[in-house]
């Protein structure tokens, strides 16, 4: 996976629990009023010693049954309202708590839609779909129960301890002792566990990841007989996550041990302390049995400090993870493109590269940039094939357009203006793109088709499925309604493709760009695409990546791409007379021609080529 995160010895999980503050703000009033409730609440259990001391040095003490059934209708009263006060709490955080997570949740889905493409290309999708989900319902426990409680039980125990030390500060002094041990316990358990809370999260997208990958793979899966593999990789991530679940495991019943053993010796001793005491007669029985009873209620808030640690912990991890994401830039606009005054137009009409690099961010400053020096023009109205061998940048050329990514140098127009001087969504409303592997979602095939055009109705919807000669659909059960289904898979590959081709050309754009769109169509199904398709390209700009002599004759003209560089322009047939390369790829012959030196670039002369910025 990406190596973003920070290690945990670097941060401080208060630090990074912080970051939450501006999601919980619009809920903080009933946040506090929840901790105040939980407060009052907790307290009213420290209340009940009090009441016990009343009963054993007085009704107890003096024959009193009727004190007796008095008191004990007290400590029922103080029970029923400690019950109803953490039932309010629990009724104050629930619908605050779910709307935080949903908004994070949210903000995270919208984040992502605006992040460039090369961060998805580095980034495994189930590490994005844990932190969605998984992490997202940590944040959502540790507000509702952790953040709460430890404030709460910090503030029982001051309380208590206060109680403790007012009815007898010696033996308050003595449960005082345990404290110092317990904080450095405390202290080294918490940088222990963040190390593995944060290598159990990763672990966990990483084993979402394979399993997203099996799923959507499985006809591969199935088709090679890799089922035995796969399941063995899959047990491999399970079992190195059990492992660190277990240290997790480890971690927290050593903690739990030691807060559980240290302040039990404490309340032992000062049982034994206030015994003497009482048989000496410096103390009443009702005041040790009040003093045990306070100790004892303090048992739990003192004993949860591991498991509170250990959730902040996971839940400061999952707040890390969050806005690992979160931090990372999105798309942003340039100072053109957020002044439309400065949007220059220019004589030039079409679609034109003038000096065009391309280097992807996370690759060397020095290396070899993808593109080099791309200088093309498409006149206006013109189709352009674009052809070279695999691996020769073709696809990440046509990506530039839609500015899937940007340039590293250079520039590109649409009829004279610059795209870096346009906002995204409207360039994206002049340029249409179809890849050669279609992309279809879990939605209707109407649906997913005019994802190509806002605002484009049913009557569009029908001319481009004619066009793509995807009349199919409404042989289907449902028709244009129905469901294709997730990635498209219910249906054949020429169908994803004609689909993916007629979502493209229902918005009729002014740019198209097509990747290889025909390449999973039968010959018969290509040319009837083809035939339909050169009306839509007629009254249009178009790049069109082809491999095929039967794509390129959709073409007014052909740029030869080699090595990252322009190479030769001009139409199919000047190509095929003058450039042997082009040639060779054209005739689908297996071997590399002579021509071709090691390097891939061509070692002969060739003819000059054409100005490719005429």
């Amino acid at each position: 996976m990406p190596e973003t995160h920070v290690e945990p010895k670097d941060r401080s999980a208060a630090r990074s629990l912080l970051r939450l503050w501006p999601y919980v703000k619009p809920v903080r009033i009933r946040l506090s009023a929840a901790a105040a409730v939980a407060i009052v609440a907790s307290c009213l259990s420290l209340v009940i010693p009090l009441v016990l001391k009343w009963i054993v040095d007085g009704p107890v003490a003096h024959r009193d049954p009727g004190g007796v059934w008095l008191g004990a209708l007290y400590l029922l009263l103080l029970g029923i309202a400690e019950a109803l006060l953490f039932g309010l709490r629990r009724w104050l955080v629930a619908r605050p708590l779910a709307g935080v997570e949903a908004s994070m949740r949210a903000d995270l889905y919208r984040h992502l839609q605006r992040l460039p493409v090369a961060f998805h290309d580095r980034w495994p999708s189930g590490q994005l779909l844990s932190r969605g989900t998984t992490d997202l319902m940590l944040l959502r426990m540790f507000l509702a129960f952790p953040l709460t409680f430890l404030l709460v039980n910090a503030t029982t125990i001051l309380v208590g301890f206060i109680i403790l030390l007012v009815q007898q500060w010696t033996l308050g002094l003595a449960l005082l002792v345990p404290v110092v041990p317990l904080v450095i316990l405390c202290s080294v358990f918490e940088t222990k566990f963040a190390v593995v809370a944060r290598q159990a999260q990763d672990q966990v997208g990483d084993l979402t990841t394979v399993v997203e990958e099996s799923v959507l793979g499985i006809r591969i899966i199935k088709g090679f007989g890799r089922n035995r593999s796969q399941a063995l990789a899959f047990r491999g991530l399970s079992q190195r996550l059990r492992g660190t679940e277990l240290d997790k495991a480890r971690l927290l019943a050593g903690i739990w041990a030691f807060i559980t053993t240290i302040p039990e010796l404490a309340i032992g001793g000062a049982l034994v302390l206030g015994t003497i005491q009482v048989a000496d007669g410096d103390l009443s029985a009702g005041t040790l049995v009040a003093f045990l009873s306070t100790a004892l209620a303090l048992r739990w808030p003192v004993e949860s400090i591991g498991f509170l640690l250990a959730m902040s912990q996971e839940s400061a991890t999952a707040t890390e993870r969050f806005f690992e994401v979160m931090d990372v830039a999105e798309e942003r606009e340039t100072a053109a493109e957020s002044s439309p005054a400065s949007s220059q137009q220019h004589a030039d009409g079409g679609m034109v590269f003038e000096g065009v690099e391309f280097r992807y961010p996370d690759a060397e400053p020095d290396s070899v940039p993808v593109l080099t020096r791309i200088d093309l023009r498409i006149h206006p109205g013109e189709t352009m094939a674009l052809v070279g061998a695999t691996g020769s940048g073709k696809t990440t050329l046509t990506a530039l357009v839609p500015r899937l990514h940007d340039a590293t140098a250079g520039r590109i127009t649409l009829d004279g203006t610059d795209i870096t001087t346009l906002r995204r969504e409207q360039l994206r409303e002049l340029v249409s793109v179809a890849f050669e592997e279609p992309t279809l979602f879990s939605a209707t095939v109407g649906e997913n088709v005019l994802m190509g055009a806002d605002g484009a109705g049913e009557d569009e919807l029908r001319r481009a499925l004619s066009i793509a000669q995807a009349d199919f659909v409404y042989d289907l059960p449902e028709g244009i309604h129905t469901q294709v289904g997730e990635q498209g898979l219910s249906l054949s590959g020429g169908q994803r493709q004609r689909l993916a081709l007629a979502r493209a050309v229902v918005g009729q754009p002014r740019f198209l760009v097509l990747d290889d769109p025909l390449s999973a169509l039968d010959v018969h199904t290509e040319a009837l695409v083809e035939a339909a398709l050169r009306r839509v390209l007629e009254s249009t700009t178009a790049i069109v990546v082809a491999h095929r002599p039967s794509t390129v004759m959709l073409a007014d003209r052909v740029a030869l791409l080699s090595e990252g560089r322009i190479s030769a322009v001009g139409t199919h047939q000047e190509l095929l007379r003058s450039n042997a390369e082009y040639a060779w790829l054209m005739s689908g012959a297996g071997d590399a021609p002579e021509f071709l030196s090691t390097d891939g670039l061509p070692a002969m002369d060739v003819p000059a080529e054409k100005d490719s910025t005429r």
